[in-house]
């Protein structure tokens, strides 16, 4: 009896449609963005995305996912287990290539949507210390960062390269223990790779006069820049920190929005089109301050793996030329 009355009521409400002419309401497509850690910058980032797509945009539902960061968003996204994530960049090219650390596994299902900010290295020094350049640091006690962190991946990279990790004493340490380590003597240097300002070394800054170090001159020299593709060359202004002030050349990773190949092209066009407007800008900045690196002009920027046709669609109708990596080349 259940079942008839089932049947029935299905098929007065099909009678009522035709003859009303209504349409069934469409389905809204769920998507899933994985991001950060609760309160870090990954996070901010997913749920202020997340919100703006959900309330904007019709039929598609945004809900936001707590993460580990970069290497699981990576994961997650290629697996399909998300539809949208944050990676920086390098994660993104080395997981392509089956060169992440301890994972050989290659990630080729992910593709980039657009930049959103960086993550500069800065290397501080206290002022006095009578270190002057990355050579110096031979011998030294050197605080990378926490061991498995990208920081400490970072730093390891680059010393590598320029022939230091094995003649520098390597502490791995976090960023605040690193600035009160520095300001005790306990350590010489501090490793650092976080957008600017960043609040360890402000921290280390208040009570002891420090110096950044240019790190692109030596970088250049080793070939780091040319054996690690995904580093962007950038400038830390002067005057960022309390007496530097003089402008630090380094490096970045970059935070990539990506997605998998298996998304609809409109509906990565349409994320896009809404995000980058100028409202949706301005709502970005307005939920975190780091959202200011969000332009059109930087849509690609730091990008060195392929682009998903959608985001390829977009980018190139505001002007920007996608290079034969971005293409898949």
């Amino acid at each position: 009896m259940k079942k008839m009355l089932c049947m029935l009521s299905m098929a007065g409400f099909v009678l009522a449609t035709l003859l009303t002419g209504a349409a069934p309401v469409e389905a809204r497509e769920r998507l899933a963005f994985s991001g950060g850690p609760d309160g870090g910058t990954f996070q901010f980032f997913s749920n202020a995305i997340s919100t703006r797509l959900t309330r904007e945009l019709p039929n598609v539902d945004v809900s936001n996912m707590a993460s580990a960061g970069s290497v699981e968003n990576l994961r997650r996204v290629n697996s399909g287990e998300a539809d949208f994530g944050l990676t920086y960049s390098g994660d993104i090219f080395l997981g392509m290539h089956g060169q992440l650390t301890n994972d050989t596994r290659e990630y080729r299902n992910v593709q980039a949507l657009a930049y959103l900010f960086g993550a500069p290295a800065h290397l501080v020094v206290l002022d006095g210390s009578g270190i002057n350049s990355v050579q110096d640091l031979a011998g030294k006690r050197v605080a990378v960062g926490p061991a498995g962190s990208g920081a400490a991946a970072s730093a390891q990279r680059y010393f590598t390269s320029v022939g230091l990790w094995d003649k520098i004493r390597v502490e791995y340490i976090g960023y605040a223990q690193g600035a009160s380590a520095m300001g005790d003597r306990l350590i010489d240097a501090m490793w650092v790779f976080a957008g600017y300002p960043n609040a360890s070394i402000i921290q280390a800054a208040a009570s002891n006069r420090i110096k950044l170090l240019d790190l692109v001159e030596a970088g250049k020299a080793s070939g780091f820049f040319d054996t690690n593709p995904y580093y962007a060359e950038v400038t830390i202004p002067a005057g960022t920190y309390s007496g530097v002030d003089k402008p630090t050349f380094t490096f970045q990773d970059s935070c990539i929005w990506i997605t998998n190949n298996r998304a609809k092209e409109d509906t990565i066009y349409n994320a896009l089109k809404e995000i980058y407007s100028p409202q949706g800008l301005n709502f970005m900045v307005s939920v975190t301050s780091t959202a200011r690196a969000m332009t059109i002009e930087d849509g690609l920027y730091g990008i060195v793996t392929p682009v998903h046709k959608g985001a390829a669609k977009f980018w190139s109708e505001k002007g920007l030329t996608l290079t034969d990596a971005q293409q898949g080349k």
